[in-house]
C-alpha cells in the first residue's frame, strides 16, 4: 500500500535520512496549483517527523505539454510559468535546491540551433528567478540514452558559464554519470568541485538501482566529497524499486552510511 507524505516522512526519519527530495508531480496531478497554505502543511509534515524537504526534482513533468525548447509562444509561456511556480514552491517547501533534469522536455529537435537558443533563454531566467528566490536550480548533465541536449557534466558546465546567472549551477546524477561520462565520478569531482558550479549530487548506481545495489562502489565518492568539504546534502535517487520502495530506501542509506562512519 502507498504511503501518505506523511507516513513516507517519518519512515526516512526512522531509517536515518536527513531529508527528502521530492518530484512536485507526486504531491499533485498539476503541482503548479498547488497554493501556499498546502505547500506549509506539507513543509509541517516533514518536520514533524524530523525530516527537511531540501528541494525538488522531475521538475517539468506535470502539467503535460512543457517544454524549454518549444517555439509555440503558448507552450513556451506555461513552461516559463511553470518554472516560476516551482522557485516558489520550493522556497515554500523550505528546499533550497530544483534539479532541472526532464529528459524529454528539452530535446532538441530539427532546429537544433533555435532550440537550443530558446534553452539557454529559458536557463538564463530560471537562474535569474532563482537567485531572487534565494534558492540555486541546477542543470542536470543526462546521459545520450536519455535526451540529446547537454549530456555531459563539460557540457552542463560550460552552459552554466554561459549563462552566467548566480542561480544557475550544475550537478551531478552519478548512474548518468557512469553511464555517459568519459571519466569516473571520483574524476569528474576532483576537477569539478573546486570550480563552484556543482551545487547538488544525487547518488545511484549505473544500473539505476540504490547505492549498493550493484557494483558501483561509493566510498571513494564519498571520500572525494569530504576531501573537498563537501557541505551540502547528497540525495538518493533510484529508479528501480527492486524487490520493493521500503526496503530500497533502507538499503541505500544503510550502506551510505557504513561508509560514511568508516571514512570518520
Amino acid at each position: 500500500m502507498p504511503l501518505s507524505f506523511a507516513e513516507q516522512c517519518q519512515f526516512a526519519a526512522a531509517l536515518g535520512y536527513d531529508g527528502l527530495e521530492v518530484a512536485p508531480y507526486t504531491l499533485a496531478a498539476d503541482p503548479t496549483t498547488l497554493g501556499n497554505v498546502a505547500l506549509q502543511a506539507y513543509r509541517r509534515m516533514a518536520s514533524d517527523a524530523g525530516v527537511m524537504i531540501s528541494g525538488l526534482h522531475w521538475l517539468l513533468v506535470a502539467p503535460a505539454g512543457l517544454s524549454i525548447v518549444a517555439a509555440d509562444p503558448a507552450v513556451r509561456r506555461r513552461t516559463l510559468d511553470a518554472m516560476r511556480r516551482l522557485v516558489e514552491m520550493s522556497v515554500e517547501l523550505g528546499g533550497d535546491v530544483l534539479v532541472h533534469g526532464s529528459p524529454r522536455q528539452r530535446m532538441l529537435g530539427a532546429d537544433a540551433m533555435g532550440d537550443r537558443e530558446r534553452a539557454l533563454a529559458y536557463f538564463s531566467l530560471a537562474g535569474d528567478v532563482a537567485a531572487d528566490a534565494g534558492v540555486t536550480y541546477c542543470v542536470e548533465p543526462l546521459a545520450a540514452a536519455e535526451t540529446n541536449f547537454i549530456t555531459t557534466l563539460d557540457e552542463a558546465a560550460a552552459l552554466v558559464r554561459e549563462v552566467n546567472s548566480p542561480g544557475l549551477k550544475t550537478m551531478l546524477d552519478t548512474s548518468a554519470a557512469a553511464n555517459g561520462e568519459r571519466h569516473s565520478v571520483v574524476a569528474l569531482l576532483d576537477e569539478w568541485l573546486p570550480s563552484g558550479l556543482i551545487a547538488h549530487l544525487q547518488l545511484n548506481d549505473r544500473n539505476r538501482r540504490a547505492p549498493g545495489q550493484g557494483e558501483d562502489r561509493f566510498a571513494p565518492i564519498l571520500d572525494a566529497l569530504r576531501r573537498h568539504g563537501w557541505d551540502r546534502p547528497v540525495a538518493v535517487e533510484p529508479f528501480i524499486y527492486e524487490p520493493d520502495g521500503l526496503a530500497t530506501a533502507a538499503r541505500g542509506i544503510g550502506y551510505l552510511r557504513g561508509i560514511e562512519e568508516a571514512l570518520t
